[in-house]
């Protein structure tokens, strides 16, 4: 029976972080439409203002605040909402609403808690609980037993026994666990799992047992059903958002299915589930038997995965569940036609293959393991398990063109590498072929179940062998129906022909991949969904093009990873929003199965599929555009723009020549002189030997990338030699093409300006501000929006530059422009002839949609220059880091972008949005000590400490705390027992401090602006 309620109050998940990503962003959404079908007031709370969810037309109401019981307790007193939903959020939201429940407040207030009760969560969240639960139901789970302090645990270890697995209670991503094979391992892992959650489960090792997991769907009428059960191509030990997960199961035998599918819904049937929950079983490869790992009761990254996987929206559903209906009241969206009881049938694969960004990270310990580490993933859809697998290694954009062998890879590193899995570790399997490791070996080296090994080996030998014969139809099929590209078979089988004379050889035999529909039911019933994939296992185009020149294509963003998330799915759906708008048939390309723009409902057609010229020109050939959009997904589509162009496909905007001019960095500084634009000094790279600038530091900046890749200051010539030997560069003239070498100026400001232009002449622009100085990424910073009283002054100047490089580039869409100033002097760093990472931030301060807007300039629309609005509000974006995920990596503010997430607030104050903004990603209002690391003696130093010492805190300086700890003999690791609350650190030579902040859960700030900002907004009378 549905219940009867006028408003609901929706949890978001905040700023993306590993572990607690963009999947977030679609389920909230998805959450959001469900009940406003329903007639139901939407009010959410969520501080990630780059997401879809938190544009004005999901929620009715929308908080920009931190995702906390206060602010939960201050939008109950304004709203006074029926219900709450704390299911789609992740585990922030459902943190949030067990600390409330447990403190009575729901039942106070009388607010009713949507979907899975909270008692059934907190009986999954606390691993002690959860155990005796399955207990009672006959479910064996692996031998543990709780603790909830370190002693305790060391005590509940040696009665475990060693190899064990630690899990923290309350946290997402495996956040805190590890395996540990002695107590020497186990002391260090256990400080961590204790600084942030309140117990953790010592438990027996199940490393190397298979990992399977079933998503399933419950009413409260008692209906339940299995979406789709997926098997992780790792081992146990590996945490399941780092592993290659494959859908449905590969290696399990029927009685091994129906056993485990028996025992989730026994599972879901016991804990009381409405709506979605996820069962992670570990499976015994010889003996069969099985443990129940854990379950979520809530929407979660694998949620997401089974959604895109099956076209079953599971977020939809389980939104609609906990209003009060039941399964077989429901229809599945995505066909139409389907009951919301019926369990999809696949008639396909589907691989899902994790991307990392460990790279950009100092010290960072690249082993996989219990843990999350990755950034983003992608999903890819075949006719088999090879496809599959192919065309998700490109997805990817790693520079891995499929299954391959590791460049430069020592043979003698091979049976290290494959026992203690890095990120490289699929490529290293093609290395262990290569160098004749058999599946045997390889089995009992990586416990990876022989079936998939043998996969891997029909890929590689198909390729060797293939090297030695001529590539007629039937070889050429063969390869395709294994997932390999044309540009892959002219590298691999013909290296000395080109990727497109592989196309036309193939068009010349008649070889075309069909085009399929995801219908969640196997082709069994006829529908309409528009979620289409392509594949060498069918011949069938199962679509019927109109033919009438109205698609549009839009590029997507492609894996989530640093410098390139959630914000360029926000513009991709605005964009795509605004297309449809204006009457034209939206029409996109993406792999990311965490984004609401792979939605079914997202556009008129979906094509789950690689962003290669490969597949861009099937598409193409079958949608016959009117243009495509390359401008709203970040640096991959861009990238493509003028390899398309060559190729005769029409691009919609800014002319793709154009777009290479400011992406390469030489040329662009020449046009820069050209114009009388004030610049950093600057050389293209040609000699050493020439090197004109010698005043350093100097930044290196190369082309082409996004997020400061490969970005680095050089303090001196021995810098330079060693970069250039770090990413295997010549000296020469193809370097001087790409990489430009500047003057690194320190002390500046560092201000942006976000503009919208039609054929050269801007219609609307932004302007903020970074509260750091000059140097730290702007996707680190803190940004202002609009420009303080301070610096506003400096809007026309910057608006005059920007008329200039509108005009010189004939700029028809977004651009972003980044300026230094100091002295008063206004220089440019660069231009982006695209949608910039902070259009989200510019468009909800400024309540312009820029991205919308875009459209209707792309499609050529007719559109008047837009007033610009005075801004009477002030907007703070604040940057999320994830260095509590990343062992070992040393936290660092720079050139190279490190952050995982943003989060926004906007009020009538900058103190109050500074506040917000900062406790959305952690930050608590000092009570005890705050620790300083820094120089008192050096100029920058002793500024901020003059002004910071007068605002009435505590303050311990470093030398200070290392004298006490030596006297104490403390472990420096338990900073925590000293009551510090902050650390603030500007001294980059000492890592060693900012990492055991990270560890011991104190916040960390690493610029002295920001902290004084902070600390002084503290400390207001008006915002306290």
């Amino acid at each position: 029976m549905k219940k009867e309620m006028k408003s609901v109050l929706v949890l978001g998940s905040g700023a993306l972080k590993i572990g607690e990503a963009g999947e977030f962003d679609y389920s909230g959404t998805q959450a959001l439409k469900s009940l406003k079908e329903e007639g139901i007031r939407t009010i959410l709370l969520n501080p990630n203002i780059a997401t879809v969810q938190t544009t004005e037309q999901w929620a009715d109401k929308l908080y920009l605040l931190p995702v906390s019981p206060d602010s939960v307790k201050e939008i109950v007193n304004k709203e006074k909402p029926d219900a709450i939903l704390l299911g789609f959020g992740g585990q922030t939201a459902l943190n949030c609403g067990v600390a409330l429940y447990q403190s009575s407040y729901f039942e106070a207030e009388n607010i009713q808690v949507l979907g899975t009760s909270i008692a059934s969560i907190i009986e999954t969240e606390d691993r002690d609980r959860f155990r005796l639960a399955m207990n009672e139901i006959g479910v064996e789970t692996a031998e543990s037993e709780a603790a909830n302090e370190f002693q305790q645990a060391l005590a509940i270890a040696k009665k475990v026994g060693y190899p064990l697995m630690l899990r923290a209670a309350y946290t997402l991503g495996g956040l805190g666990g590890g395996v540990a094979n002695n107590e020497a391992e186990l002391r260090p892992m256990l400080e961590l799992a204790l600084a942030f959650s309140p117990q953790v489960l010592i438990e027996s090792s199940l490393k190397g047992w298979k990992e399977i997991e079933y998503e399933v769907m419950r009413d409260a009428f008692g209906n339940a059903m299995i979406v789709c059960n997926m098997e992780n191509f790792d081992p146990v030990g590996i945490h399941t958002g780092d592993s290659i997960v494959i859908a449905p199961s590969q290696t399990l035998n029927n009685e091994e299915y129906h056993r485990l599918r028996d025992l989730s819904l026994k599972i879901a049937h016991h804990l009381q589930i409405v709506g979605a929950c996820n069962v992670q079983f570990a499976l015994h490869p010889k003996t069969g038997a099985y443990r129940v790992i854990e379950v979520n009761a809530r929407l979660s990254r694998s949620s997401a995965l089974a959604s895109k996987a099956t076209a079953y929206p599971i977020a939809y559903i389980a939104a609609k569940l906990a209003l009060g209906y039941g399964l077989h009241q429901l229809t599945n969206q995505a066909t139409g036609c389907s009951s919301a009881l019926a369990e999809p049938a696949l008639d396909y694969v589907v691989c899902k293959i994790p991307r990392w960004d460990l790279a950009r990270f100092k010290d960072v310990n690249t082993a996989l393991g219990a843990g999350m580490k990755s950034v983003g993933e992608v999903m890819g859809i075949g006719g088999n398990f090879e496809e599959a697998l192919q065309k998700a290694i490109r997805m990817l954009d790693i520079g891995m063109d499929g299954f391959e062998p590791l460049k430069g890879l020592l043979s003698a590193s091979l049976e290290k590498l494959l026992t203690e899995p890095t990120p490289e570790r699929l490529f290293v399997l093609a290395n262990a072929l290569e160098q004749g490791f058999s599946v045997a070996k390889i089995t009992k080296l990586t416990a990876i179940d022989p079936w998939f090994l043998y996969k891997l080996k029909q890929i590689f030998d198909l390729n060797l062998n293939l090297q030695a014969k001529e590539l007629d139809k039937k070889a050429l099929i063969q390869l395709k129906k294994a997932g390999f590209s044309d540009k892959q078979i002219a590298k691999s089988v013909f290296p000395q022909k080109e990727e497109d004379s592989i196309r036309q050889l193939r068009l010349s035999m008649g070889i075309l991949p069909g085009l399929r529909k995801i219908d969640s039911s196997a082709g069994e019933f006829s529908t309409e969904t528009n979620y289409l994939y392509f594949s060498y296992h069918s011949k069938e185009v199962e679509v019927e093009f109109e033919g009438d020149g109205k698609s549009v294509i839009l590029l997507g963003a492609g894996p989530y990873r640093i410098g390139s998330s959630v914000e360029f799915d926000y513009c991709s759906v605005q964009c795509l929003s605004g297309i449809k708008a204006e009457g034209f048939r939206s029409v996109i390309i993406n792999c990311n199965p965490e984004t609401v723009s792979t939605d079914y409902d997202c556009c008129d057609r979906l094509y789950f599929e690689e962003l290669t010229l490969e597949r861009i020109q099937d598409i193409a050939a079958l949608e016959n555009p009117k243009g495509m959009v390359v401008s709203m997904g970040g640096q991959l589509p861009n990238n493509l723009a003028l390899p398309l162009q060559d190729l005769g496909l029409p691009i919609l905007g800014t002319n793709p020549i154009h777009i290479e001019a400011a992406e390469n960095r030489p040329i662009f500084s020449s046009i820069l002189v050209e114009l009388d634009i004030l610049q950093p000094a600057w050389q293209a790279i040609q000699k050493i030997e020439d090197l004109r600038l010698t005043n350093f530091p100097l930044l290196i900046r190369p082309s082409f990338v996004l997020s400061g890749t490969a970005m680095q200051v050089l303090h001196n010539e021995l810098d330079l030699r060693n970069y250039l030997k770090v990413y295997n560069l010549k000296i020469g003239e193809e370097l001087a093409a790409t990489f430009l070498l500047t003057e690194f100026v320190e002390g500046a400001l560092e201000l942006e300006l976000d503009a919208l232009a039609i054929d050269g002449n801007i219609i609307y622009h932004a302007c903020s501000e970074h509260i750091e100085a000059a140097g730290v990424h702007s996707g680190d910073a803190t940004l202002v929006c609009p420009l303080p009283e301070t610096t506003k002054g400096l809007e026309p100047e910057m608006f005059e530059i920007a008329k200039k490089l509108a005009q010189r580039f004939n700029i028809t869409g977004l651009f972003n422009i980044q300026f230094l100033c100091k002295e008063g002097k206004i220089s440019v760093i660069e231009l982006n002839l695209r949608a910039s990472r902070s259009i989200p931030f510019v468009s909800k301060v400024h309540q312009v949609d820029f991205a919308a807007l875009a459209a209707k300039v792309l499609l050529g629309t007719s559109i008047r220059t837009i007033n610009q609005k005075k801004i009477e509000s002030i907007g703070v974006k604040a940057a999320q880091f994830s260095y509590n995920r990343l062992t070992g990596a040393i936290p660092n503010l720079g050139v190279v972008m490190q952050s995982t997430g943003e989060v926004g607030a906007i009020s009538d104050s900058f103190e109050v949005s500074l506040l917000n903004a900062l406790f959305a990603v952690g930050y608590k209002i000092p009570k005890g000590v705050i620790l300083i690391d820094f120089d008192l003696d050096r100029i920058e130093g002793s500024v901020i400490w003059n002004r910071l010492k007068g605002i009435g805190y505590k303050f311990l300086h470093i030398n200070e705390l290392m004298q006490e700890l030596d006297e104490k003999n403390t472990d420096l690791t338990k900073l925590k027992s000293l009551n510090i609350d902050l650390l603030i650190s500007l001294n980059t030579s000492n890592g060693i401090w900012r990492r055991m902040a990270v560890d011991a859960n104190i916040p960390l700030m690493m610029d002295g602006r920001v902290a004084l900002a902070f600390l002084q907004a503290c400390v207001n009378p008006i915002v306290r």
